[in-house]
């Protein structure tokens, strides 16, 4: 398997601090680079539908340097990949207005809406890919594409230093999942 590396070195470690306030506990990383592999292992991530997995791999494609192990966290984290039974989730909105497996805000989804592959025309929130591809757009806009800007794209997404924290955390569990086959634990939050 071809991996490329992300580098997680002391000037990204200070950025995550300056856009969160200084206020986030992360995850040890061991030396001072994470592998994050192009494409996920084959046994380490169960925990996510192969359909949002598929998607969360296409979709960091289409920005060089975004991880997809990122989109995959951020799934996790707003809608349990999708599989969430929460308000907003497959209709309505959340009680912050919310909507989709992405969780957009109206507004912003409206400024980065793409179609993804197999998604609804014109463009939803609702529809998996579209919400993906999309959230792909809006972290690539936000600077995901470079280590250093990464935490600061994470934290454009929900402004949210504990959110931050969360991502970084589930991302590196699962580009480690991914190097080694270990399971990661994950659990969305709604």
């Amino acid at each position: 398997m071809r991996h490329r590396a992300l580098v997680l070195c002391a000037a990204a470690l200070a950025a995550v601090a300056a856009a969160t306030s200084g206020c986030v506990a992360l995850v040890t990383i061991a030396a001072t680079a994470l592998v994050v592999p192009s494409a996920p292992g084959a046994s380490g991530l169960a925990a996510i539908p192969p359909p949002m997995l598929s998607l969360y791999v296409g979709a960091a494609a289409t920005c060089p340097g975004l991880p997809w192990t990122v989109l995959a966290a951020i799934g996790t984290v707003e809608s349990a990949n999708g599989s969430s039974d929460a308000a907003g989730v497959h209709s309505g909105a959340n009680a912050a207005g919310a909507e989709g497996p992405m969780q957009f805000e109206p507004a912003t989804f409206a400024s980065v809406a793409v179609v993804g592959p197999g998604g609804a025309v014109p463009p939803s929130p609702y529809d998996p890919s579209d919400a993906v591809y999309s959230a792909a757009r809006l972290l690539c806009r936000d600077g995901a594409g470079s280590p250093a800007t990464l935490p600061r794209a994470i934290f454009d997404y929900n402004h949210s230093s504990r959110y931050v924290a969360e991502v970084l955390r589930l991302a590196a569990g699962d580009a480690q999942a991914a190097v080694t086959g270990a399971t990661p634990a994950r659990a969305g939050r709604r």
